[in-house]
């Protein structure tokens, strides 16, 4: 996962509820409306239920270590879904053992290379990326009012890229993608045709394919590689890519029309995913 810095999360319990608001009004859902329609889930249907189950965060040091806030922040998030939620007072394999004592239903930690969310009673888990990338499709989805064959571009191959792909498939819309590196545009066209018999344009001129597509993934790590010319009155932008690909003037331009956020979007996705098992 992109190793996000203080100030990309210290605020983000106190705007949950600002935040809800902005979402609501471009998308027409709330943070658990968007997360529970990538997860397959009725949001109606999970309300009480969501309220009995009960969330660990685990502080993780290995690495470059905690980023401060960071717990504090997906915790906050949960807690906004309506889950019981704690941040164990230990750390690392006494986090683990100290969540497990408290009956934590779901537990969530994240190291430099990966951010799960464990069920355990199923054992089975949810990757980060995974659910960043179907969580930040559905927001697109739901901003255009459908993608189903509409031309999509998704830039980025990485983890969160190719799960955005995917769900894009799953959609019936029309997906271009691009990398920086073309193996890796490559090795995600094949594996669309392999396991989904799906076909996705390989794109090699990223401006010209910027200008020509009005719904856009930005799940590249590269900053302001969207400028303000490639922006139209109907560009639709959702980007789950830290830091935001889009310069100043592009956000500024594209207004109410972007979708993003470091952490909200995947971190709802993940304990709606991990709820569903």
């Amino acid at each position: 996962m992109t190793r996000l810095a203080t100030d990309d999360v210290k605020s983000i319990s106190d705007e949950l509820a600002e935040y809800d608001a902005e979402l609501t009004a471009r998308t027409g859902c709330s943070l658990r409306g968007i997360a529970s329609l990538a997860a397959g889930l009725q949001e109606d249907e999970i309300k009480n239920r969501f309220k009995n189950i009960r969330i660990g965060v685990i502080p993780i040091t290995v690495g470059e270590g905690v980023i401060a806030g960071f717990c504090d922040a997906v915790a906050g998030i949960v807690s906004h879904l309506g889950c019981k939620t704690f941040i164990t007072r230990a750390s690392d394999v006494a986090g683990l053992t100290e969540a497990f004592e408290k009956k934590a239903d779901i537990i969530m930690l994240a190291d430099d290379h990966q951010f799960i969310a464990l069920h355990t009673a199923t054992r089975q888990l949810i990757e980060n990326a995974a659910a960043t990338g179907k969580g930040f499709v559905t927001g697109l989805h739901l901003m255009a009012g459908d993608l189903n064959k509409k031309k999509v571009l998704v830039i980025g191959c990485g983890p969160v890229g190719r799960s955005a792909t995917e769900k894009l498939v799953v959609m019936r819309a029309h997906v271009s993608i691009y990398d920086t590196n073309p193996a890796r545009s490559i090795d995600l066209s094949e594996a669309l045709k392999k396991t989904r018999n799906a076909k996705v344009q390989i794109i090699k001129d990223i401006n010209r394919a910027l200008k020509s597509h009005e719904f856009i993934i930005d799940a590249s790590p590269a900053a302001d590689i969207i400028q303000a010319r490639h922006i139209t009155p109907n560009t639709y932008i959702s980007a789950p890519g830290v830091p935001c690909g889009l310069d100043q003037d592009a956000r500024s331009k594209i207004g109410n029309r972007l979708l993003h956020d470091p952490l909200q979007i995947g971190v709802a996705t993940m304990v709606l995913s991990a709820f569903k098992l």
